[in-house]
């Protein structure tokens, strides 16, 4: 009798030692918002901008859990480390939400890609507003072309030519031979080539572009949407939703949209470096 008595004393210590425990882990802030950004955003300084207003107007602080490319913002929120991720929309975002990770998904700024090349321009392209239009005479002119591996860029110009009609064939056409996509500048100079890349590292010497110039810009069909998404509560419960949404709802708001018309435009000559969703 006395064994067991001395069991259950052993047995309701133990659950007292994990209660204290347990207490003793401090909950969740509900005031800290964790973000997974895509790294143009907080290269540029627009996400950093945009919080800082975001942080004055609400009291909430924001966290930038990790900040990159994409596929390492995906792992984070499918690990539970954020409470909000943004990120350029694709497969990747799609997964997310029909593997019940994200919620809510919404476009909320759109950024420009452009298209590089060699500074004597043998297809004439320099100063057009219209991708297709632009591809359809280097194509006509059998001046080289890369196809640049990236996704975004890949998609992009999938559907430029398309518009243009024409069927891209020939030696003119070449294979993305980079190692980094950062090189790829680098790359299509060497090979006197034109490229179609993002605006954003063009512009800032993410891609080293000694040589080679920003030829063709301000087409609305080369802008690619950034989508904003909170962590599924169901799948995360410890998952600062309520914060999250009011992030998202804020980065939506007509303040932001109108915000990124101005933002940049200093230094970035036509055009701002991100886009409303309306336009």
């Amino acid at each position: 009798m006395k064994k067991r008595t001395w069991l259950v004393l052993v047995f309701v210590l133990a659950l007292f030692a994990v209660s204290c425990n347990r207490q003793s882990e401090a909950p969740p802030d509900d005031r800290v918002i964790r973000c997974a950004v895509i790294g143009g955003m907080t290269m540029t300084g627009l996400w950093q901008q945009i919080t800082q207003m975001f942080e004055a107007r609400t009291g909430y602080h924001i966290e930038v859990v990790v900040t990159g490319p994409r596929p390492i913002l995906d792992a984070a929120m499918r690990a539970g480390k954020v409470d909000l991720l943004t990120m350029h929309s694709g497969d990747i975002t799609t997964d997310l939400v029909a593997d019940g990770y994200g919620i809510d998904m919404r476009p909320w700024t759109r950024n420009e890609l452009c298209i590089v090349g060699p500074p004597d321009d043998p297809a004439h392209i320099r100063g057009m507003t219209n991708g297709a239009a632009a591809l359809r005479k280097i194509a006509a002119a059998k001046a080289r072309f890369v196809d640049f591996a990236d996704i975004g860029s890949r998609e992009l110009v999938h559907t430029l030519w398309e518009q243009s009609g024409v069927d891209p064939r020939g030696d003119w056409l070449l294979k993305d031979e980079t190692v980094s996509r950062w090189n790829i500048l680098q790359y299509a100079r060497s090979n006197d080539a034109y490229v179609v890349v993002g605006y954003i590292p063009a512009r800032m010497g993410k891609m080293p572009a000694t040589g080679m110039e920003i030829l063709v810009k301000n087409d609305p069909v080369m802008r690619r949407p950034f989508i904003v998404m909170e962590t599924n509560p169901k799948k995360f419960p410890q998952a600062n939703f309520t914060g999250a949404k009011a992030l998202a709802d804020f980065l939506l708001s007509p303040e932001v949209q109108n915000f990124l018309l101005r933002f940049g435009t200093q230094t970035n000559g036509i055009g701002p470096l991100f886009y409303p969703v309306t336009q």
